[in-house]
């Protein structure tokens, strides 16, 4: 198309001048007593010749005062490629694991006017993947003086740092100065402030910030409940020096958790040692009616009263659905001993060592041996015992 309007005006052009040429007009100056005359294309041309030349002396008076801020739009763009340049270098090494590289390009990077503090993150973090902690806090430091706008990246790198050196409290710090910015928790910030709590083992919090994830669908609804559970546990067993504390907090776990063979056997074995046997054979009987569990039921029969019998029953009730559970024929086994029913209890230790040998059981053979005056038999038991446990390291192992 321009090529065209450039024909198109050339050929304006020559019929312009063939028609000025046969043009017979001429014209005159006159200034008493001078006076010039020249022929109307002569005249023509002169002025055009002179609208071209004040054009071309105007544009480049406007050049010349123009020189200085073309020069320096010119070396800033070829800073900023510089700087873009390397920030990319930068990037590419930090993300295949040249944190060497990494590092040295992002210096280059703030070198050459870099200002959004992504270049000294980089930098800060690759000092750390290189285990060099002190020029990783000065790119921190530098990052918080010279970069512009907010500080998210840097106060999300540092609370990633402390939780790596197993420092929680100065990661929650780190996430509570992010939080006094004014920037809303996101998904990321969540999930450093889950690990920290963990670290920290403030269980409560790690029941807060787990449900708010769980919430906003960061956290898969298995993963989130295996954490609570976790959460729960070390709230218990932190609780089992106090037989009201451990009461209040059982009450307040929600009954999804309550039913577990984990966290009831934590709280039962609390309850033993604090003396409420009542309150741990309730929950194991709770538990193991909603959920059976053979390592369970194996404290059914660590603590007992002066008389076991419902005990007893309960146990025998339970043998009916699972007559083959070495472990509680093992607890009906001690049960039996603790009442003094030594045929029952013999007849049911015997069978637990049938289907499944154990300490335990010999153990409390060796115990029963004892009471019927039957010192070399419990002595034999006993020997079994350390084979026994033996046998299990070596299977550990």
């Amino acid at each position: 198309m321009k090529w065209l309007l450039w024909l198109l005006g050339l050929f304006a052009a020559a019929v312009a001048v063939t028609v000025a040429a046969h043009n017979p007009g001429y014209v005159q100056f006159a200034y008493p007593p001078y006076k010039a005359e020249m022929s109307l294309t002569l005249f023509v041309v002169l002025m055009l010749a002179l609208v071209v030349l004040s054009y071309m002396s105007l544009s480049m008076v406007v050049a010349a005062v123009r020189l200085p801020e073309f020069v320096r739009n010119f070396r800033k763009t070829r800073a900023e490629e510089k700087e873009r340049a390397a920030m990319m270098e930068a990037l590419t090494a930090y993300f295949e694991g040249r944190y060497a590289a990494a590092e040295k390009a992002a210096e280059r990077a703030m070198a050459a006017g870099e200002k959004s503090g992504l270049g000294a993150i980089i930098a800060a973090r690759s000092a750390h993947e290189l285990r060099d902690f002190d020029k990783r806090d000065a790119y921190l430091a530098d990052a918080e003086r010279n970069s512009v706008g907010e500080s998210t990246m840097r106060l999300m790198a540092k609370a990633e740092f402390m939780l790596d050196q197993r420092n929680p409290q100065s990661a929650l710090h780190a996430l509570r100065e992010l939080d006094d910015t004014g920037v809303h928790k996101h998904i990321g910030a969540l999930g450093l402030e889950l690990k920290a709590q963990q670290q920290a083992q403030n269980w409560d919090a790690v029941l807060e910030v787990t449900a708010r994830l769980e919430k906003r669908k960061a956290l898969d609804s298995l993963v989130a409940r295996q954490m609570q559970q976790l959460a729960w546990q070390e709230k218990l067993r932190d609780a089992a020096l106090d037989l009201d504390g451990l009461r209040r907090l059982w009450k307040t776990i929600p009954t999804e958790f309550r039913r577990r063979a984990k966290l009831a056997a934590i709280a039962a074995q609390g309850f033993g040692r604090l003396g409420d046997c009542r309150s741990a054979q309730q929950l194991l009987t709770d538990s193991l009616n909603e959920q059976w569990d053979s390592e369970l039921v194996a404290l059914y029969g660590e603590c007992g009263s002066d008389n076991n019998t419902a005990q007893i029953d309960q146990a025998e009730r339970w043998l009916k659905d699972h007559t083959d559970d070495a472990g509680l024929l093992l607890t009906l086994g001690k049960l039996c001993l603790h009442q003094g029913l030594w045929g029952k209890a013999r007849s049911y230790l015997d069978a637990s060592l049938s289907l499944q040998p154990s300490s335990a059981a010999y153990i409390a053979l060796s115990q029963l041996a004892e009471k019927l005056g039957n010192h070399e038999q419990a002595l034999a038991y006993f020997r079994k015992t350390i084979q026994a446990d033996m046998a299990t390291s070596g299977k550990k192992v």
